[in-house]
């Protein structure tokens, strides 16, 4: 896999949290933290990774799959998480396999720190005591690129874009960009995949905002089409 630039990352600082990179083949993550946990993360991406890999070897449709499939109760965390994401968004397990090893790498920290925020390829999970506001990409020739940001109230959210137009990972739509908005960091990325899977025209964009009202798990969803732009669910949209 070709490396890209994580070139938003300048963007990202936060002046009273820690932040560090932490890359392992083709893992990337970006962390913001109150406190540096950085060989914590490191260990625990190397933790996620084996297990996930280890699990591959002997299940390679895991890796292959454009639909949900049944994993046994013996296996890796990590991989029942992204099972039980792509289930209820109807997409094949790697479909949450960045927002899974964000929430996995929390996990293994979340009682040495009080504000984490990691990114993954721009999946993100946010955990912090006072609000945050995500920018909104969608490629270069959006008109809401860096225009629009979406606010989000202290707690614990996973925020994940799929695009047809920007990135390498698989999409079977044609939007410029989905973003949801979920209180996991797997589920919003399995939703961002299976919604933007559906937004081939104009045409459909209310149409994936209804589906996104009863979508398991999302709490609000952003599309952007062209010029056409839509939100549904508790999503506060600022201007930046």
């Amino acid at each position: 896999m070709e490396y890209v630039k994580r070139w938003y990352r300048q963007l990202m600082q936060v002046p009273e949290l820690v932040s560090f990179e932490v890359k392992i083949e083709e893992s990337d993550l970006f962390v913001m933290a109150n406190v540096d946990v950085q060989e914590k993360v490191r260990e625990l991406l190397e933790r996620e990774r084996r297990n996930l890999k280890a699990y591959l070897r002997y299940h390679p449709e895991f890796l292959n799959s454009l639909e949900p499939l049944r994993v046994p109760a013996f296996a890796p965390p990590i991989c029942r998480l992204m099972a039980w994401a792509s289930e209820k968004a109807q997409v094949g397990p790697m479909a949450a396999v960045a927002g899974a090893i964000n929430e996995r790498v929390f996990e293994g920290v979340k009682e040495e720190v009080k504000e984490f925020i990691v990114e993954n390829g721009g999946d993100l999970l946010i955990v912090s005591s006072c609000s945050r506001v995500v920018a909104i990409y969608a490629g270069e020739d959006s008109p809401f690129s860096f225009k629009l940001g979406i606010k989000l109230p202290p707690g614990r959210w996973g925020v994940a874009t799929s695009s047809g137009k920007v990135g390498p990972s698989l999409s079977l739509g044609k939007a410029d960009a989905v973003v949801v908005i979920s209180d996991s960091a797997a589920l919003a990325d399995a939703w961002a995949t299976s919604l933007a899977n559906l937004v081939k025209a104009k045409e459909d964009v209310e149409k994936v905002l209804r589906i996104s009202e009863n979508a398991y798990g999302v709490q609000g969803v952003f599309v952007a089409f062209g010029e056409i732009m839509g939100v549904r669910g508790k999503i506060e949209l600022v201007a930046l």
